[in-house]
């Protein structure tokens, strides 16, 4: 694989470091003065700025102006992925740490990384004071995600001052974004390695210029990159797993950062993912989660077959593993085929996560969702219809630009009609670089928080009385380990994905087992095992 065809060199100016893109609506060399700066070529064409006594190293960095493109250039497979033989020892003697923020996408990048650091040679630590090398997996979704990682940043500052030798790295979806980069350039210079989430298996390499060359490197590529298979992957856990189905989202929602940090949808072929799902469950797995930013959107790019999601589906419902999920749905991309598919029961489980985000049309026509609430309702009552015991949940937001008391109303009347097992809920709050930043964000704070309030004390009374149609009932559960609040107790999920707490032997953390509910909370059930399912390897 040729890294430098998807890399191409870029001429890197002061003014290119001041704003990526001429089109951003926020002009950062306002906040970040690289008047200083001095960029210098180097032998082998790489350019070097120098900053406050600080050399920097841009292989590549964000641009909104390209992360917006959807060009038609075909999005190449690759297989050959390996370690450079000069890079297999470099981790001896030498230990990692990866914390993760956000989705379950980053989790599964995470898995990646760790996999590509053992490879290297590195062990895994939790105690920042003894890792040689810590690596920020980061969220942009949400500005809260971003001051966390920031404070994270900040708080790591003295580590380095003490130990030199040590190894940072910020990575994942804030690393797509311009003012991101160019801030910790500006203000967080003890921080060694910037990349993004397009070059991740890349890694090695990148290590290799921050351990070698004493400059803080910076590869962010704008333009999606390649699929790559054959990744060395580190699961989290033998008894769950996740598998991703596709990169990216076309959506383009007002709102949301993510298609221009996920870059545009690029599906993995049928038999990759189909051979990943048949290892895991040769290898013991009860569960999968099939990943993708807009996962109803699978196959969709892929040219010369018709094949989507429910064919996937229809496929893997015949692999003998208990479980399968998807995570996250768009509704516009919700297909009838799907929902036949889905309705066939068996290993896919009764748990439908369907964002809708707004109960009002007209907010949603700003959001630029492509359906109406009543398009919704529909698609809705066709899941209801063909698996009526699935459970039902959704994202919300409050609080978005214009929103008026009436139109919130209409995201109550929405939950009522529906009757959603569970929401996640959210105010809504500016990401830099979305069509809806530049929109006025005119909804007062306070009344954001009030309306949330009323939000979460309806889904919390919905939910409550969805929970009692479980009470008295046998439920099958798969045990994920001890409960968080009480070691004596194990905890574990319904195939409608509810969280069962209940006594048991440690034995069966990793097993399917019958629960009779005792006591149905509002966000949880309670209960007594009966006996251990049999389940047929």
């Amino acid at each position: 694989m040729n890294e430098n065809n998807n890399n191409k060199s870029k001429k890197v100016s002061t003014q290119d470091v001041k704003s990526s893109s001429g089109n951003s609506s926020k002009d950062y060399s306002k906040y970040f003065d690289f008047s200083n700066a001095k960029v210098t070529e180097r032998e082998d064409g790489k350019k070097v700025m120098k900053i406050s006594g600080r050399s920097i190293l841009i292989n590549d960095q964000p641009d909104y102006s390209k992360g917006k493109r959807r060009g038609k250039e075909d999005v190449q497979v690759h297989y050959d992925f390996n370690i450079p033989e000069d890079m297999k020892e470099i981790g001896k003697g030498k230990s990692f740490l990866i914390r993760t923020y956000g989705c379950q996408m980053n989790y599964h990048d995470t898995e990646n990384m760790a996999g590509m650091l053992l490879e290297l040679g590195f062990t895994e630590t939790e105690d920042t004071n003894i890792a040689d090398i810590i690596i920020l997996n980061t969220c942009a979704i949400r500005e809260n995600a971003e001051n966390k990682v920031f404070g994270e940043i900040g708080n790591l500052k003295p580590l380095k001052r003490e130990r030199p030798e040590l190894i940072l790295a910020v990575c994942g979806c804030m690393s797509q974004e311009e003012g991101v980069v160019n801030r910790i350039m500006q203000k967080h210079q003890h921080i060694d390695l910037i990349f993004g989430t397009h070059n991740i298996h890349r890694l090695p390499q990148l290590l290799k210029d921050a351990i070698f060359g004493k400059e803080m490197v910076v590869e962010v590529w704008s333009k999606e990159g390649d699929i790559v298979e054959n990744m060395p992957r580190k699961r989290q856990g033998n008894t769950q797993a996740w598998v991703n189905i596709m990169y990216g989202c076309d959506k383009f929602c007002t709102y949301c950062i993510v298609p221009y940090t996920r870059g545009k949808e690029r599906s993995r072929l049928p038999e990759d993912i189909i051979a990943e799902v048949r290892e895991l469950a040769r290898l013991g797995y009860k569960e999968v989660t099939l990943l993708g930013q807009n996962v109803n959107a699978y196959g969709k790019d892929i040219e010369g077959i018709d094949y989507g999601l429910g064919d996937l589906m229809d496929e893997l419902r015949k692999i003998d593993i208990p479980r399968i999920r998807f995570t996250t749905s768009h509704p516009r991309d919700f297909d009838d085929h799907l929902i036949e598919v889905l309705a066939k029961g068996g290993n896919l489980v009764e748990h439908i996560h369907l964002p809708v985000q707004h109960g009002n049309s007209e907010i949603l026509k700003l959001m630029a969702r492509k359906y109406s609430r009543e398009q919704y309702l529909v698609l809705a009552g066709k899941i209801k219809e063909a698996i009526p015991n699935a459970s039902f949940t959704t994202d919300l937001i409050v609080g978005f630009p214009n929103e008026t008391e009436e139109q919130f109303e209409d995201t109550l009347s929405l939950v009522r009609e529906i009757e959603f097992d569970s929401a996640f809920t959210y105010i809504y709050s500016p990401r830099e670089g979305t069509p809806a930043a530049k929109m006025v964000d005119n909804v007062p704070m306070e009344v954001k928080k009030e309306r949330l309030a009323r939000l979460n004390a309806l889904i919390n009374e919905i939910s409550a009385k969805r929970n009692l149609d479980y009470q008295d009932k046998v439920v099958e559960v798969l045990v994920e380990g001890e409960s968080k609040k009480n070691p004596e107790i194990l905890s574990g999920r319904t195939r409608t994905n509810r969280l069962v707490n209940f006594k048991g032997p440690e034995s069966v953390i990793g097993n399917i087992v019958y629960v009779k509910v005792t006591d149905a909370k509002t966000w949880s059930l309670d209960g007594e095992m009966v006996e251990l399912a049999e389940v047929k390897e």
